[in-house]
């Protein structure tokens, strides 16, 4: 395979972004055990593979279905277009999905079966970003449907599935809004910055992304103020008492921060500039997670 190729495929797989659920499940998995002095292993391990397998159908399909609207004729690092073989990647997309709820099924069946309906949901809504006919990621509503998916359902879920006892007889609402608000509007940074890039492909076909419609300089303006408000939520957790004064190590991801409101302040309309945006946007949302989980950590084992 040719350096060119393997870019492309590198590109395609978006292995990075599958921090997005690796860092809430194991963020999930780092509170239950501050909480309750422990967690279930097996079911922590089967939640995580069982999200990347979810993920990875998310991926899929949603190059097959941007692919039939044409907004990635241009993006030759979409897997339709490197594979060329569409029967093949919707079948390999939910083999994915079926492996998923597969075990997210088995975790539900000897935990909680409100588990299997959440995740099903997150699914349902993973659709309707993208599917027809659907397509809400064309109305503007992508950003929305990322931060519940990932944010109060994804840690909901996870609380059911990791908590030692099945103590909780209701979904923990509240609980997972604490801890995950914070982490998924970082995620949803990511979605939001990975259109500055390609607004004129979205315009030309119809995608109306956030950015379609604020146009980049006001999208780029709302950059620090996104991320400000993670910080500010995250601290008054740490202030009222919910996590640890050492979860303020979620500062680590300030540097990546400061570069993102940085690169698209000045090159917001610089297509070449900027196409790596969603990955500065993904080591922030990467070492936010990070920091909150080894602030959790080093305050179950030396404090």
């Amino acid at each position: 395979m040719n350096q060119d190729k393997k870019e492309l495929w590198e590109q395609a797989i978006k292995w990075p972004l599958y921090s997005v659920v690796i860092i809430p499940i194991s963020l999930t998995a780092t509170y239950v055990l501050n909480k309750y002095g422990s967690f279930r292993l097996n079911n922590f391990l089967g939640f995580v593979f069982a999200a990347i397998f979810i993920l990875f159908w998310e991926n899929l399909t949603n190059d097959l279905f941007d692919s039939e609207t044409g907004v990635d004729e241009f993006k030759f690092h979409s897997i339709v277009n490197l594979v060329n073989n569409k029967y093949l990647i919707n079948a390999v997309a939910y083999f994915s999905l079926l492996s998923g709820l597969t075990l997210i099924y088995l975790i539900a069946a000897s935990t909680n079966i409100k588990i299997l309906i959440i995740v099903i949901f997150c699914c349902f809504l993973g659709y309707l970003y993208q599917g027809p006919p659907f397509r809400f990621g064309y109305l503007g509503l992508g950003e929305p449907l990322c931060w519940i998916t990932f944010g109060p359902l994804t840690h909901s879920a996870a609380l059911l599935a990791i908590n030692p006892d099945n103590s909780y007889t209701s979904i923990p609402w509240k609980e997972s809004l604490l801890i995950g608000s914070g982490p998924s509007l970082a995620i949803t940074l990511i979605l939001f910055c990975s259109h500055f890039h390609q607004i004129h492909e979205d315009k030309k076909y119809g995608k109306n992304s956030p950015l379609v419609i604020l146009g980049t300089s006001r999208g780029s303006e709302l950059i620090p103020w996104i991320i400000y408000i993670i910080y500010i939520f995250q601290l008054v957790t740490i202030i009222f008492g919910f996590i640890p004064i050492s979860c303020i190590l979620f500062l680590i991801s300030f540097p990546y921060g400061l570069k993102l409101i940085n690169l698209l302040k000045y090159s917001h309309n610089k297509k070449s500039s900027i196409k790596n945006a969603k990955f500065l946007a993904v080591k922030f949302q990467t070492l936010n997670g990070v920091g909150l989980i080894i602030g959790l950590l080093f305050n179950y084992f030396f404090i």
